[in-house]
């Protein structure tokens, strides 16, 4: 499942117990984060309703992204009861990255 979310609904839609949430920070100018993108949305398809990817452009959620500390794109992070558990940032991240941290966070780990 994929959510877009911004500042405003961000706490409302991420934090929520029973779905792990994988939030994707992209910038349209982040050529990683246009590399990466297909890949994770592949990730998020295949394990249907067990994950919601919401993918947040960064260059429009300056503030979110500030209270998150986000310094650098792709950056992506990992909810699992409302909590974030990982957080996963650079241009150097693969998706197989991405994959291993999804089985991850669905396992429980």
């Amino acid at each position: 499942m994929e959510i877009e979310v911004n500042k405003d609904n961000y706490q409302q839609v991420v934090v929520n117990p029973g779905i792990p949430t994988v939030v994707d920070f992209w910038g349209p100018r982040c050529e990683r984060c246009l590399q990466l993108m297909p890949g994770m949305e592949r990730i998020a398809a295949a394990k249907g309703d067990q994950l919601r990817l919401i993918k947040i452009d960064a260059s429009q959620n300056r503030r979110l992204c500030m209270n998150l500390r986000l310094l650098s794109l792709p950056a992506f992070l990992f909810y699992r009861d409302g909590q974030e558990v990982l957080r996963l940032t650079g241009d150097q991240l693969s998706e197989e990255d991405l994959q291993k941290a999804v089985d991850g966070l669905l396992a429980g780990k």
